[in-house]
């Protein structure tokens, strides 16, 4: 099998393994690491239909973690895919209103992130022990809701690692925030900072790139990495349940083998979808790739002018998790459509940090043929909860909405009846209240749990685990700061 290197996006440095892409996060000249080609699926349709879950896992990441062992990879993958998630299946499909809903929030969390960062904590610590690193790992996260939580779950007290989470205060949804108030672990920091998500981002990438508090920390036995799906190792683990996807509609007769099936995914920052343009990209037989966007709607502009342009007014939506304006994950793409050029990569990229926009040549939004972006309003993905319910009985959140309502913008302007799998990516129990409010039912419920409660009897589906759990729990994290304190809150909790 042919060895995977990483190489930075901003196209400095020598290309390096996965474990050590994985252990240091981000590139030290601010890139993003990516593999130097994407691998082809080895095995055939046909014999990933037959496999469960972990064993498609396994065959999609060995392809890519080519540094790791197969006793090391599977070990990594029986961990993290087990009775943390409430199904065998691990990602079911469910199909309602015409298309197929991949469910991705079947763990620990309930929301798709899990899918990766239940597994990113033993690849890593498995990394660390094959680079003979002795520092403790300092995972940094920015989190608009989601990957918060499921980090926290996934490093609490492991052993050789600290983990600092910030969120903004205003910006994620009740649920999400007591997911991640309440999360344990002595080595857990969680902090709501005065701002947005970009705000959030932007300060821990700051702080990421600061050499001189490196020094201090190397100097401590401590070092950086990221649980962001800028890290390469939350990457690879989302191309496989697209994989997974397709050989369960294989295997149940709902497709031929070689035929193609359209992907749609409701996306802020990118990952998700990038992670299906690399399925595509291995040879899955997938069509079109559907960008669906809130009003918060960056990337749609993007796709459909080539302009990226974040100088625009931030929209707070009942899908927090996709209110983001610097979609941090297009950069591996915008890499690639520039002919994997890290010169002309990193122009455009300081162009976006210093004017806050760039435009793509007319050869690059050529690469982009693949994609088809749209987006939904408020109002749109409220309607959309409220029809699935009432034609279908089927309840989804507000994300795997906004996704829904552009698929059906999609049809009609397209009419493209190709098979669509359509990314649901949280349990609608972790927006309780905008689901509850789009059905017409939230009324009288006061307090968030109450309408928990009344959303699983009216969906006919019990309270998640992850839902319960967090009722009665401690909020033992009440720490706040603003965005330039960000770094001071780091130093502080590491004692630097």
């Amino acid at each position: 099998m042919e060895e995977v290197l990483y190489r930075s996006t901003r196209g400095k440095g020598e290309p390096v393994k996965a474990s050590w892409a994985i252990l240091k996060g981000l590139s030290e000249d601010g890139g993003l690491f990516v593999p130097d080609h994407i691998p082809a699926l080895d095995k055939s349709l046909k014999e990933l239909s037959e496999m469960d879950y972990g064993n498609v896992a396994y065959e999609v990441m060995k392809l890519y973690l080519t540094d790791y062992t197969e006793e090391e990879l599977r070990g990594c993958i029986g961990r993290a895919y087990d009775s943390k998630f409430d199904t065998d299946v691990i990602a079911p499909l469910a199909e309602a209103g015409g298309a197929y809903f991949l469910e991705l929030f079947h763990g620990a969390t309930i929301a798709f992130k899990d899918m990766a960062l239940s597994l990113l904590p033993h690849l890593m610590t498995v990394a660390a022990a094959k680079n003979k690193v002795e520092n403790q790992i300092v995972i940094l996260t920015a989190t608009s809701g989601d990957t918060g939580k499921a980090a926290l779950a996934g490093f609490a007290d492991v052993e050789g690692t600290k983990i600092v989470v910030f969120y903004p205060k205003d910006g994620v949804s009740p649920i999400q925030e007591r997911q991640m108030v309440t999360q344990k672990g002595a080595n857990t920091l969680v902090v709501g900072i005065h701002g947005n998500f970009d705000d959030a981002q932007t300060g821990v990438k700051r702080i990421f790139s600061d050499r001189e508090l490196e020094r201090k920390m190397g100097d401590k036995g401590y070092q950086f990495s990221s649980a962001n799906s800028i890290n390469i190792g939350r990457l690879v683990p989302q191309i496989c349940y697209y994989v997974y996807a397709y050989g369960t509609l294989l295997r149940e007769g709902r497709i031929a083998e070689g035929e193609r099936v359209n992907v749609v995914v409701p996306t802020g920052n990118f990952g998700n979808i990038l992670a299906a343009f690399y399925a595509k990209s291995m040879g899955l037989p997938i069509g079109k790739l559907i960008c669906a966007s809130n009003e918060n709607k960056v990337l749609y502009d993007f796709f459909r002018t080539g302009c990226y342009d974040k100088n625009r007014e931030f929209v707070v939506t009942e899908s927090p998790s996709m209110d983001i304006l610097v979609s941090s994950n297009l950069e591996r793409l915008i890499y690639r459509v520039a002919g994997e050029d890290g010169e002309k990569n990193s122009g455009l990229m300081a162009a976006l940090s210093g004017q806050g926009k760039y435009e793509i040549t007319e050869e690059m939004r050529a690469g982009l043929e693949d994609f088809y972006g749209n987006y939904a309003t408020k109002e749109e993905t409220a309607e959309e909860i409220r029809r699935l319910y009432e034609e279908y009985g089927y309840v989804i959140d507000t994300h795997t909405a906004v996704a829904s309502a552009v698929y059906r913008k999609y049809l009609e302007e397209t009419g493209d009846g190709a098979v669509a799998v359509i990314a649901s990516t949280a349990s609608p129990f972790k927006f309780a209240r905008s689901v509850m409010n789009a059905i017409g039912a939230g009324q009288g419920a006061e307090g968030d749990f109450e309408l928990v409660d009344e959303l699983s009897r009216l969906a006919g589906v019990k309270v998640p685990k992850a839902v319960d759990e967090i009722r009665t729990a401690p909020v033992v994290h009440q720490k706040q700061c603003e965005v330039m304190q960000m770094k001071d809150v780091v130093k502080d909790f590491l004692g630097i």
